[in-house]
């Protein structure tokens, strides 16, 4: 079952920049990847994918409602959103950050309950932040805010996760780990990847942009070819399969 559907999505102008007939698909339980080099659109594509920037064409579709026939409170309720950029905290602890992924669910002024406490802290066990309910946001470490972060989206309960380069802030065990709690969760997620062997690794499928259009799509083996790469990023690639796990392994190709 299609649980988000992109259909012939236009967005943007000429004299800027667009997208251009995007067609995009994520299923139930299914992790799908967007890549490409910077400035082909990832961003661009997941704001219209979580009802921050309106398409000027097409239909964004979250289990066959139309988002944009649907409040923003609908949206949030759905849909759980990491993006790149940490938010303005405010001077609150881990915890109350956390929390706030409840607000969709709640009614204005409506204070925490039993059950918001609850989410809250198997969030928090989830990522691994369980000890640091107390601590300040301000005071943790990129990689630790990206937890805090993914934690505040699990609270929100949403049936469709979207994240925009997820590991950027993160080392590689962290990265590691990041991607395999989300590959437990079985949440439909869309996420966009700068680094390919870990969206090679993670993802069921990849969607590839390019100059505001998606060339290919398919699973990791399908699209990771040394022509597609050549094609959209411009370098030379080796590309085998991982000696210990059956998907793709890219080595760029430098030459001296």
């Amino acid at each position: 079952m299609t649980h988000l559907a992109i259909e012939r999505l236009n967005w943007g102008d000429a004299q800027r920049f667009r997208l251009v007939d995007i067609d995009l698909q994520v299923a139930d339980g299914e992790f799908v990847g967007l890549i490409g080099p910077n400035g082909s659109g990832k961003t661009s594509l997941l704001r219209c994918a979580w009802r921050f920037s309106r398409p000027a064409g097409g239909q964004v579709r979250l289990a066959g409602e139309d988002l944009w026939l649907r409040s923003q409170r609908w949206s949030a309720q759905h849909i759980a959103v990491m993006q790149q950029e940490f938010p303005q905290d405010f001077g609150l602890s881990v915890a109350e950050v956390v929390g706030m992924g409840r607000a969709p669910h709640k009614k204005l002024l409506e204070g925490d309950n039993a059950e918001d406490r609850a989410l809250v802290e198997q969030a928090l066990q989830r990522t691994g932040m369980h000890a640091h309910g107390a601590r300040a946001f301000a005071s943790l470490s990129g990689g630790e805010k990206q937890r805090v972060l993914l934690a505040r989206a699990l609270v929100q309960q949403p049936r469709l996760l979207i994240l925009d380069e997820p590991t950027n802030h993160l080392d590689p065990r962290y990265q590691l780990e990041l991607l395999q709690l989300l590959r437990r969760l079985r949440l439909s997620t869309l996420a966009s990847f700068h680094d390919l062997n870990l969206a090679a690794a993670f993802c069921d499928r990849l969607y590839v942009l390019k100059d505001g259009q998606a060339v290919a799509s398919g699973t990791p083996a399908q699209v990771l070819t040394p022509a597609l790469l050549h094609e959209v990023f411009g370098l030379q690639a080796l590309v085998d399969t991982h000696p210990l796990a059956p998907h793709p392994r890219i080595t760029w190709i430098t030459r001296p």
